[in-house]
């Protein structure tokens, strides 16, 4: 089975940069989806608006037929969890928050709670990356905590994309982080140390938080770079 990518969208320019990041994960051959959570029952007018604001999301990128979830959850971070459980889903994403500085990192509250404990890896998006939508991944950093799920998932996103695994202490420039959980975090959850949750805020490019003990695999592990992208699945 592929991997799937759950966008957390709402159609803002937040979650316009959480597209541009999910498109390029998704360079794989990954299963890509839209997801909006609504936060009451409400009624037809709002089960439609929500469906549009996605349909746009979709079309925007040039994939029409995406797959798209409207959820009805009072919190956000719950009903992507319980999303991403329902649908095997591997990673969700998210645009940083509303009115972070144009290049900079910042996990909104949803974010920020799957962060302690969700069930999948949680990807955040560097403000403005919407408008460098073909942005190029050449080095991935990597902050294993002792968990070498975090480091097979570098290695097998450096394959998808062509890129190269770099040590990020004293690696210079690098386009994207992939950050594993603290020791103490339960297998299959997320949950930072400290020194990655800073690492993570004080990001100038895309972040990938790994669960526990279970890679993400955007290639099979121990494959060649393929050298250049392929498009992503949306069906």
């Amino acid at each position: 089975m592929s991997t799937r990518i759950i966008v957390s969208y709402d159609d803002t320019d937040n979650d316009r940069d959480a597209l541009a990041l999910g498109r390029l994960l998704a360079f794989s051959g990954a299963e890509l989806s839209l997801a909006y959570v609504r936060h009451s029952q409400g009624g037809a007018l709002e089960e439609a608006e929500a469906e549009k604001l996605l349909a746009h999301g979709a079309e925007s990128v040039g994939a029409p037929d995406m797959p798209r979830h409207v959820v009805v959850n009072p919190g956000t971070s719950v009903g992507l969890a319980e999303l991403a459980t329902a649908e095997g889903a591997d990673v969700i994403v998210f645009g940083s928050e509303y009115r972070t500085a144009p290049g900079t990192v910042k996990p909104g509250i949803p974010a920020h709670k799957l962060l302690l404990g969700g069930p999948a890896a949680i990807a955040v998006a560097p403000a403005g990356m919407r408008d460098n939508p073909s942005v190029s991944v050449n080095k991935i950093g990597v902050i294993d905590e002792g968990d070498p799920a975090a480091r097979a998932t570098a290695a097998s996103l450096a394959a998808a994309l062509g890129a190269e695994v770099v040590e990020r202490a004293g690696a210079g420039h690098i386009d994207l982080l992939v950050v594993g959980s603290r020791p103490e975090s339960p297998e299959g959850k997320v949950t930072l140390s400290a020194a990655s949750d800073y690492a993570v805020e004080t990001a100038s490019f895309p972040v990938l938080v790994v669960t526990r003990g279970r890679p993400v695999e955007f290639a099979p592990i121990g494959s060649e770079p393929t050298g250049g992208p392929a498009e992503p699945a949306v069906a």
